[in-house]
C-alpha cells in the first residue's frame, strides 16, 4: 500500500491539472441526465425513482469510460515516461493498481455527481432510498469492470485512438451479450441453455439486479473477478 499511494496520487491529481477532466465531468452529467429526460420520459413514467437514469449507465459507459482510460498506459508509452515509471521502488502490480484506483476514484467521483438527481426525486416523491443506494454501489462496480478492461486495452499498445476502439469493441461484446434484442438473435442460432450461460458474462445482466435493491453476492463476485482477472493480464502484458 505505501507504494501504491504515491501512483495513486499522481494519477488522481493528475486528472484535475487539465481541463479534460472537468469536460468529462460536466458531459458525463449532462449526457445522464439528457438521456434520462428526452429519451427515457423521466417526467412521464410518473414513478419517484431514478430507474429511467440509470437504464441508460451501461450504454453510456460504453463509450465514456474507454476515453476516460485510454490514456493510462497509452500516454506513458507513447511520452516514454512508462521507462521513468518503472525505474521507481514499485512493483508492476504497483503500478497498475495505483492507476487503476486512481481513475475507478474518478469515475466514482463522476457518478456520485448524480446525487441531486436522487434529491429532486425526493422533493418530487418518496423514492426507496435503499434501491438508490444499491443502484449506486452497482454503478460503481460496473464501472470498474469497464475500466478494468480499458486499463487492460491500453497496455498493448501506445495509441490512444486504438486503445479507445479495443477498448469499446470489447466492453461491447460484454454489453451485448445481456441485451435482450442481441439474446433473441443468439436464441434462434444456439440452445437457450447456452445463451443463458453466456449472457452471465453480460454487464446489464448483473447490474440489473442492483437497480431493483438486490445486492447479490454473485453480481458482486462478477464485477470484483473481472476486475482482477483483467488487473491480472494488465500486469502480464505490461511485464512482456
Amino acid at each position: 500500500m505505501r507504494q501504491i499511494t504515491p501512483v495513486f496520487k499522481r494519477e488522481f491529481l493528475g486528472y484535475f491539472r487539465s481541463p479534460i477532466a472537468y469536460v468529462f465531468l460536466v458531459v458525463f452529467s449532462i449526457a445522464g441526465v439528457g438521456l434520462s429526460f428526452f429519451v427515457g420520459g423521466f417526467f412521464e413514467s410518473n414513478q419517484a425513482s431514478l430507474d429511467r437514469y440509470f437504464m441508460f449507465y451501461p450504454w453510456l459507459f460504453l463509450f465514456l469510460i474507454p476515453a476516460a482510460g485510454m490514456r493510462l498506459w497509452s500516454e506513458e508509452k507513447r511520452t516514454g515516461t512508462i521507462e521513468l515509471l518503472f525505474t521507481l521502488p514499485i512493483t508492476t502490480l504497483d503500478a497498475v493498481l495505483g492507476k487503476f484506483l486512481a481513475a475507478w476514484s474518478f469515475l466514482s467521483l463522476a457518478i456520485l455527481l448524480s446525487l441531486p438527481m436522487a434529491f429532486t426525486v425526493a422533493y418530487l416523491g418518496h423514492p426507496d432510498w435503499g434501491v438508490i443506494a444499491t443502484t449506486y454501489c452497482g454503478a460503481i462496480l460496473m464501472a470498474g469492470g469497464y475500466l478494468g478492461l480499458c486499463s487492460l486495452m491500453s497496455s498493448v499498445t501506445k495509441n490512444q485512438v486504438i486503445s479507445f476502439v479495443l477498448s469499446v469493441v470489447a466492453c461491447l461484446m460484454l454489453l451485448f451479450l445481456g441485451w435482450s434484442v442481441f439474446s433473441n438473435v443468439l436464441n434462434s442460432l444456439f440452445p437457450v441453455w447456452f445463451v443463458d450461460l453466456l449472457s452471465n458474462f453480460s454487464f446489464i445482466t448483473h447490474f440489473d439486479a442492483f437497480t431493483k435493491g438486490i445486492i447479490d453476492p454473485k453480481d458482486v463476485m462478477f464485477f470484483v473477478s473481472l476486475m482482477a482477472f483483467t488487473l491480472f493480464l494488465n500486469v502480464v502484458a505490461l511485464e512482456r
